[in-house]
């Protein structure tokens, strides 16, 4: 298969002047391609190029841009098999779920962005001192910086460019540099649809190209989906020029499952999300909390159903699973589950071992047991692995749910919809599901508190955090 392999900067492809990486196949840990990161000057270019497109592009009136959104949504869905295809090549994911569950959603956030950048509201306008009327503005910001990571890496450059332009901003982005190529793929048809400089595809290294983008003077807005790690050193570079940062920093997400739970429902959710994507999702149900009445019950269960996921490679009948990024990402995953088996109070249900191959693969694993201290239960493991706790005192249950750094997701299991709903207001979370886990709509927005960052992705509220308010006054007399 052929790769688009080079940079997008003012509307024309370059190659990278910088440090050659190699692009693997997580599942055979093959090399499919080598790219060469953006120089330091080709990300000085890039935000230029975005600063003197902005200048027309900003004037832009929302049907115009909305049009243009639109043709890229039809370009997409045009390519779905083409970039899911690249989508699980290089992340090592099933293909079909690239292509089913990946592809519709990212095509929806762009045409759900074009119709939004029609529709943005401000407060009204009225005489507050008398002979003045006041109006507010929403206007663009100027240069957005955009990071993406390495799970999701088109779906997260759709959910950053599909607002960032809506609003009239124009874009430099920087993809993972371990998963660039559905995304320098996409840089094709932005290529094609967009004025030069409106969108520009950079790559390379956080410490290198991401530092030297996100402390650019001329980056108004700098966006990252990444690890508490990296959005402090974002937020330490934007600091030198006090520009603003919109950061979805990860999670751990707590599921609350109460005696009166249909436990096959919950059994069935997490099998299916909590193990999605290799476990390397930020919203997976990872961290269960179980009422004593059905933790024996729940973990069996659980358990069971989990040690019947088929791993494998992209396009192997009835893969469920693909394996993890990276070796790296698998020593980790590793790492954390051998520390907890060495815990008395722990067991290993199932799973809890590298799968032996040439691939990044992970055994799908359950761990029973776990106490809130623990690092199992505190930290984000990022794999397919999913703690079980047992809790007699709902109140206790609460108090664990929000004792994390995290607060991205959540979720509340009980046919008692009054109870769940109460015990939804009182968590700490960013999104809350009730009796389900894992559903996003493009229509409602996706963000955190606490070190999961702040700001929202999807919804007319990202619209907000790309836009800056301003008063305007008249003087009528």
């Amino acid at each position: 298969m052929k790769y688009q392999n080079k940079m997008l900067i003012n509307g024309l492809f370059v190659n990278g002047e910088g440090n050659e990486e190699n692009i693997l196949n997580p599942v055979n840990a093959e090399i499919l391609v080598q790219i060469k990161e953006a120089a330091l000057n080709q990300v000085r270019l890039a935000v230029d190029s975005a600063e003197d497109a902005f200048n027309s592009w900003g004037k832009t009136t929302p049907a115009e841009r909305s049009e243009l959104l639109l043709k890229l949504a039809d370009k997409i869905d045009q390519n779905s098999e083409t970039l899911a295809r690249l989508e699980s090549l290089n992340c090592g994911k099933p293909f079909q779920a690239a292509l089913e569950d990946e592809l519709p959603a990212i095509v929806d956030t762009f045409r759900f962005f074009a119709g939004a950048a029609r529709c943005m509201t401000g407060s009204a306008a009225n005489e507050y001192l008398p002979n003045f009327t006041s109006m507010i503005r929403r206007d663009p910001i100027g240069v957005v910086g955009s990071i993406t990571p390495w799970n999701y890496p088109l779906m997260m450059a759709a959910w950053k460019i599909a607002p960032a332009i809506a609003a009239g901003n124009t874009v430099v982005l920087k993809p993972s540099e371990m998963t660039p190529l559905s995304t320098l793929k996409a840089a094709e048809y932005f290529a094609e649809i967009f004025p030069p400089g409106v969108i520009n595809i950079i790559v390379g290294r956080g410490n290198t190209v991401g530092a030297a983008l996100a402390s650019h003077p001329k980056v108004r807005l700098i966006s990252l989906t990444g690890d508490i790690s990296t959005g402090k050193k974002v937020l330490q570079a934007a600091s030198d020029n006090l520009k603003k940062t919109h950061l979805e920093l990860g999670g751990k997400a707590p599921v609350i499952v109460f005696d009166d739970a249909d436990l096959k429902e919950v059994i069935e959710n997490v099998r299916t999300f909590g193990y999605y994507n290799a476990g390397q999702d930020c919203t997976a149900p990872c961290r269960i909390y179980a009422s004593s009445k059905i933790y024996e019950n729940l973990v069996a269960d659980l358990s069971s159903a989990v040690s019947n996921i088929k791993s494998g490679g992209q396009d192997e009948k009835g893969v469920e699973m693909g394996p993890l990024i990276s070796e790296r990402q698998q020593e980790r995953v590793a790492g954390f589950v051998k520390r907890a088996a060495e815990l008395n109070h722990i067991e290993i249900t199932t799973g809890g071992q590298i799968d032996k191959g040439t691939g990044f693969f992970f055994q799908p694993t359950v761990i029973a047991g776990a106490l809130q201290e623990d690092e199992i239960t505190q930290k984000e493991v990022f794999g397919p692995v999913v703690s079980v706790t047992r809790f007699t005192d709902p109140e206790q249950a609460i108090d664990w749910a929000n004792d994390s750094e995290y607060g991205l997701a959540s979720s509340v299991w009980s046919k008692d919809i009054a109870k769940a709903m109460k015990v939804s207001a009182r968590l700490q979370y960013g999104c809350t599901w009730i009796n389900t886990h894992f559903m996003l709509t493009t229509e409602m927005p996706h963000g955190g508190l606490k070190a999961s960052g702040y700001g929202k992705d999807m919804s007319v509220y990202a619209l907000e955090d790309y836009t800056v308010i301003r008063h305007v006054m008249i003087n009528l007399q």
